[in-house]
């Protein structure tokens, strides 16, 4: 597990260098042909992450419910994040992979609800959440390179 925490964090480590490196302006433009902007991705990599290992263990999340809302599978911007909320997700891409790690040391992970998800992916186990995750967060970091072309 250790190298898919490795990974987790390396992506995290490049979502933030995206919040670094673009304007407020940037972060929340939806350019002619998306549904969605570069903040938006952000967000969901974060809150789905959430889903994916604490929804599907049955634990409760480590995030607003504002944040799940807004950035579930699903939704799209409807309104401009502010700097303050880029700020808290910025915070948030860390601290949650750093408590789920704590949690899965710990062995707060006992149980998990089997499901296939939306790409047809078995998850069976809060490892194969984890494993997962770093797939989609893998998809939604290239679906930002064709954003930022488009900024």
């Amino acid at each position: 597990m250790e190298t898919s925490f490795k990974v987790t964090r390396t992506s995290r480590e490049i979502y933030t260098k995206w919040l670094e490196s673009y304007t407020l302006e940037q972060l929340n433009k939806i350019p002619q042909g998306f549904n969605n902007n570069l903040i938006w991705n952000i967000g969901h990599i974060m809150v789905s992450q959430q889903i994916l290992v604490y929804g599907g263990a049955g634990l409760p999340m480590n995030v607003s419910g504002e944040l799940l809302v807004k950035y579930r599978r699903g939704s799209k911007p409807e309104t401009d994040a502010t700097q303050e909320e880029i700020n808290e997700i910025k915070n948030l891409l860390f601290s949650t992979i750093e408590k789920t790690e704590d949690d899965y040391k710990n062995g707060v992970f006992t149980t998990y609800n089997a499901r296939t998800s939306e790409l047809g992916f078995e998850l069976s186990s809060v490892e194969d959440a984890i494993a997962f995750n770093n797939y989609h967060e893998g998809i939604h970091l290239g679906i930002m390179m064709q954003l930022k072309k488009f900024i």
